[in-house]
């Protein structure tokens, strides 16, 4: 299998981290990594079109040489096919629970910093667009306070004593942010002190570059 990716931007990095968690905790998992330069367009040439209409990233191309291209089917699969350990959760209500703090920080944490930084100093090269901007600074704060609030107890990770898809997700969005200059409120200190901790995590320093 191939992954295509790009280093900075945040679900290409989602499933990376996912890897790289589930290859620490002892999986072997041998998929080769091609990067796919956003910043110079790559994404946009005929043979990733080929593999991705839309242009998008990541793709995983599949041993019978289909592709995935959503990020959360990847995700998805590849808890399926290297179960061990379940970063997606245990059993059914663990499984919601890791899954409603996954999507908390996808949509209401990653989402609105990318479109902050999109709206403010888009690697893509996008135009400013000081409204959009203003709309995704409103947005953040409920997100990120919702998951501070979550780790006040002291919790080791986004949902509990383990790492999970949670995590990985706050992870890439964190990263997004601080390539971006999105400044996150000091005062949210327990997030601050998951991020630190997680940050010296084997598999953040493999995969995050800032």
């Amino acid at each position: 299998m191939r992954l295509y990716f790009f280093p900075i931007a945040p679900n290409p990095t989602r499933v990376r981290l996912l890897l790289e968690e589930k290859r620490s905790a002892g999986a072997e998992i041998s998929i080769e990594e091609v990067p796919v330069d956003l910043s110079q367009g790559d994404q946009r040439r005929p043979e990733h079109l080929a593999r991705n209409p839309f242009g998008s990233l990541p793709v995983l191309e599949l041993d019978d040489g289909g592709h995935l291209i959503e990020s959360e089917a990847i995700l998805e699969y590849l808890e399926d096919r290297y179960p061990d350990p379940p970063l997606l959760g245990r059993d059914p209500e663990d499984r919601a629970r890791t899954r409603q703090l996954e999507f908390i920080a996808l949509l209401r944490v990653l989402m609105p910093i990318a479109r902050l930084v999109h709206a403010t100093r888009s690697p893509l090269g996008r135009p400013p667009n000081e409204e959009l901007a203003k709309d995704a600074r409103a947005s953040l704060p409920a997100g990120l306070g919702f998951l501070d609030d979550a780790l006040s107890d002291g919790r080791s990770f986004v949902a509990g004593a383990r790492p999970t898809v949670a995590d990985c997700t706050l992870a890439a969005a964190l990263q997004v942010a601080r390539f971006g200059g999105v400044e996150i409120d000091p005062s949210l200190r327990h997030l601050d002190r998951w991020s630190r901790e997680f940050r010296e995590r084997p598999s953040a320093k493999t995969v995050l570059v800032l």
